[in-house]
């Protein structure tokens, strides 16, 4: 276990090694023989709450000392340690002639020693430590400051017993140094604690501060005591710069913005908790801010949140609050945050809100969408010396331009660098939000679609179509009005003289004061036909599939079923593509892997406005290389559904699911396999298993999915329009090209391509953009563009200069 610090420890000489461990073999006879008699209760018993183990009350002080030695000797080194965390205690915690000499030989053991998970050869060093004099201690501060550090970074001890060691070793080297704010508080275990020291030194030293932030990092659960509130409410009326010390702190993380060591973590959830005692505005709009840094997580590691402790107790203190900035906070982390636990909190806490305000849980979502500012033409203009600097939303993304006399100009300009630096910092977090927003309220607006919502008129036209982020998306959708709520027509927005109307497909304004998103599965067929043909004659660019949205009806076999589909069971996914697409698509899954628990996996996502709930079932596929530990694959299995009742879910048979929540759900798991399916990779028959050979070889030539058949549609109406419309036609399954070479066929569904006459399979990997300016209705299908692409490069086969292409072609 030793690092650094064993180094630095002091040596001990031969007469005072002989002093320590004199008596050691005895007394550790005596205390195995006592712990062999406790070993005979129940196995969940602790040794010392066994009735005889109060005889060593009654043992001479020297023997106690002796068996708490010998114990730690024995916690350090043992091969086969037993859990002494209590004995150790027991032994050590009453009044014993602890001496420098036993805690230099008790570090030495430890460093020589293992370090177990349950952290029981720290509990005597940190007593000893804790007993001794300030004297004795001055020139053992090095290795223990050392000690420290090393142990705020180790995360194979018990959390208890870790912090427990940390505490009385700090608060040791505090007595021994003078040092006024406490060492475990704000230690070195991450950025953040050297961070606060050196920018807020002063006001954490200040009269009353330490003892404050000591208290807050005491609270131990999410929700504090009413005895804790009114200790910290007693500190912060004592405290002369309590208040600002609590704030300082926060807004230091705010800035800070990574992730915490779990110790500065139950530090701030302590702290919001101080916070929350401030009633005023300004609090809850840093008590918001704190919550979006806080369940904020990395890139990389999405379902890690920088401060999960702080985000779970601030997210329930914001629920509380009144005013506009709890209900934008968490509605914006609804559909970013990706850690289930934190994600359960922030769905409990909006629907509390909207409770308290009278609103469903998606109409909070809707009502809390930030504007940032911008105006109705989602622009906000601002001054930057001689220049015009502009956030503006264009398509769905956000750009910060510059203009100088109303000439615009290319990228930045050098004086704006040079002179207004923080203007342009926080214009670029501004266009940064704003794009966050945007991609947020895309998936939001999409989660509509299993929704049975209406809206009155006004409220549709202002919440989707002059909202400056929602009007990125509104005027490009399809939506129905009706004047009695029974009879619904649909149409696209269109801006009359007297405002927002909704036009038929003959540009007709429809009368109806009642509103609601447009979804196939309540169209006819004849309807819907026609609807794709118009966006495409249009060159109407939908935010995602509308018109050509797949319906996904319940089938004969899943009423058999009845609690279960097993529609898109037993296949096989490329897993890490599998896993970063359904978080992607909003769904929670836990990370598969070869340890306890990671065999399996259950991806959830609600639907229906948060009233309903789809769970997605798919398991480890073991690798055949046992020496590879990484998860390749995974196999698919059952989808099911179940119905929020009130804190819990309550498992629902599939045929009482609502169709629009079905048919999204199913759509969703269709998109996992159908992207991430092995049969979609076209370089998989060149590396594939042959244990999945049978599995490839099928489902490259299976019956179209739903999506498949849109795709289909979509590629009917689409190859008109190309230069190759006479050398392709469609088939119930295939696209077929004919080259100047030979004839293929592409499969709807996989992508992947046949050569005529033998069937001879042809791996191409297309490149991106390969369908020039060809309109495409929708983005959100990468398998439409692949197979254009193909289709493309195929119709001109002699053209193709790929070696690895024409050595297949001349097979």
């Amino acid at each position: 276990m030793g690092g650094d610090w064993a180094a630095l420890l002091p040596g001990l000489t031969d007469e005072d090694r002989r002093v320590v461990a004199a008596g050691l073999t005895e007394a550790r006879t005596r205390i195995r023989d006592l712990l062999h008699i406790t070993s005979t209760y129940h196995r969940g018993s602790s040794a010392t709450e066994v009735p005889e183990w109060k005889a060593v009350a009654s043992w001479p002080v020297e023997e106690r000392r002796s068996a708490a030695l010998a114990m730690h000797l024995e916690s350090s080194t043992s091969s086969t340690p037993t859990a002494l965390n209590d004995v150790l205690r027991s032994l050590a915690d009453s009044d014993l002639p602890w001496t420098r000499s036993d805690l230099v030989w008790c570090l030495d053991v430890a460093s020589r020693g293992w370090g177990y998970e349950d952290g029981a050869h720290l509990e005597l060093p940190a007593i000893i430590a804790a007993r001794l004099a300030p004297a004795e201690l001055v020139d053992l501060v090095p290795a223990l400051d050392a000690l420290i550090d090393e142990l705020v970074h180790d995360y194979f001890i018990a959390a208890a017993t870790r912090r427990r060691a940390v505490l009385l070793v700090s608060q040791t080297i505090d007595r021994a140094t003078g040092r006024r704010v406490p060492s475990w508080l704000l230690h070195d275990g991450d950025g953040f604690g050297p961070f606060a020291r050196a920018e807020l030194g002063a006001v954490l030293a200040a009269p009353g501060v330490p003892e404050l932030l000591a208290h807050c990092a005491s609270l131990a659960k999410p929700a504090a005591p009413a005895k804790w509130q009114r200790r910290v409410d007693e500190l912060l009326d004592t405290t002369p710069v309590g208040a600002t010390a609590v704030r300082s702190v926060l807004e230091a993380f705010v800035a800070y913005g990574r992730p915490l060591h779990d110790d500065t973590d139950r530090l701030l959830r302590g702290l919001v908790w101080a916070l929350s005692r401030q009633p005023d505005e300004r609090a809850t709009e840093l008590l918001a801010r704190v919550t979006a840094a806080a369940a904020a997580a990395p890139r990389q590691a999405s379902g890690y949140p920088h401060a999960q402790k702080t985000a779970v107790a601030a997210i329930a203190l914001l629920a509380g609050r009144g005013g506009e900035a709890p209900v934008r906070t968490l509605a914006r982390l609804a559909v970013t945050v990706r850690n289930k636990a934190v994600q359960s909190r922030i769905q409990a806490a909006l629907a509390h809100l909207g409770a308290l305000r009278g609103w469903s849980l998606s109409e909070v979502l809707e009502l809390a969408v930030d504007d940032h500012g911008l105006g109705p033409d989602g622009r906000l203009c601002t001054r930057v010396g001689p220049y015009e600097a502009a956030v503006e939303v264009t398509g769905e993304k956000a750009r910060l331009t510059f203009a100088r006399d109303a000439v615009a100009l290319k990228g930045v300009p050098a004086p704006v660098k040079q002179a207004y630096g923080g203007e342009l910092k926080e214009l670029r977090d501004l266009a940064k939000r704003v794009g966050a927003t945007l991609a947020a309220e895309r998936q939001r607006v999409e989660g509509l679609l299993s929704e049975e919502r209406t809206w009155s008129h006004s409220d549709w036209s202002s919440r989707f179509l002059e909202h400056p982020i929602t009007a990125a998306y509104g005027p490009r959708l399809l939506w129905e009005t009706s004047t009695d709520g029974h009879r619904w027509t649909a149409g696209l927005p269109r801006r009359d003289s007297d405002g927002w109307t909704i036009a038929d497909l003959e540009g007709r304004a429809i009368p109806g004061d009642r509103v609601r998103l447009w979804h196939p599965a309540r169209a006819t067929t004849d309807e819907v036909l026609a609807w794709r043909e118009h966006v495409l004659a249009t060159g109407l660019a939908q935010p995602f599939k509308q018109a050509f949205r797949e319906v996904y009806l319940l089938t004969p076999a899943e009423e058999r079923t009845h609690t279960y589909s097993n529609r898109f069971a037993a296949h096989i996914l490329r897993y890490r593509q599998a896993n970063a697409l359904m978080r992607t698509r909003g769904w929670q899954a836990g990370y598969l892997g070869a340890w306890d628990g990671g065999y399996e996996s259950e991806a959830t996502k609600p639907f229906g406005g948060g009233g309903w709930r789809a769970s997605f079932h798919h398991q480890l596929v073991d690798n055949a290389d046992e020496r590879r530990y990484d998860v390749e694959y995974c196999s698919t299995d059952q989808v099911r559904f179940a119905r929020r009742d009130g804190a819990t879910w309550q498992p629902t048979p599939v045929a009482d699911v609502p169709p629009l929540v079905f048919s999204e759900a199913m759509r969703d798991v269709d998109l996992f396999v159908g992207v991430t399916s092995i049969a979609s990779d076209p370089q998989w028959a060149d590396r594939g298993e042959d244990r999945f050979h049978a599995y490839w070889h099928s489902t490259v030539i299976a019956e179209l999915t739903p999506s498949a058949q849109v795709r289909r549609d979509a590629l009917a109406r689409l190859l008109p329009r190309t230069n190759i419309a006479d050398r392709v036609s469609l088939s119930e399954r295939y696209l077929h090209v004919r080259g100047t070479i030979r004839a293929y066929r592409i499969h709807l569904g996989s992508g992947n391509i046949l050569m005529e006459p033998d069937d001879a399979y042809l791996c191409i990997v297309a490149a991106r953009d390969r369908t020039g300016r060809l309109h495409l209705p929708f983005d959100d299908d990468p398998m439409l563009s692949t197979i254009l692409s193909k289709a493309i490069m195929l119709a001109a086969d002699d053209t193709i200069t790929d070696a690895t292409v024409l050595a297949q072609l001349a097979r």
